[in-house]
């Protein structure tokens, strides 16, 4: 394989795996009744629409349908994508339900 085909495999697994991110983010609201664009929006105050989150949030399915997706897990993708701000919104969404239990 020559390194501009590498190049491109590389990118392309990279904003494969950003998108799963973004997909395992927007699911993870819809099952804690939460709205993932006004989280990412809290997070990243001075970005425009996210067009990978409009796009993963027509992909999500009802809560009742979805599996579980802990809130670790979550934490730990959007730790792994360097996602530091929005991992900070998710956790204080975690820490408000903990107190509503």
């Amino acid at each position: 394989m020559e390194n501009k085909e590498l190049e491109k495999q590389i990118i392309q697994n990279y904003q494969s795996d950003e998108n799963m991110m973004i997909l395992v983010f927007a699911q993870w609201c819809v099952n804690n009744n939460l709205d993932p664009e006004e989280l990412y929006t809290r997070a990243y105050p001075n970005q425009s629409t996210n067009y990978s989150l409009t796009q993963s949030m027509q992909l999500t399915v009802p809560k009742e349908e979805a599996g579980p997706i802990s809130d670790d897990t979550l934490l730990g993708v959007l730790s792994l994508f360097g996602n530091e701000d929005l991992a900070f919104i998710v956790t204080k969404e975690i820490e408000k339900r903990s107190l509503k239990n």
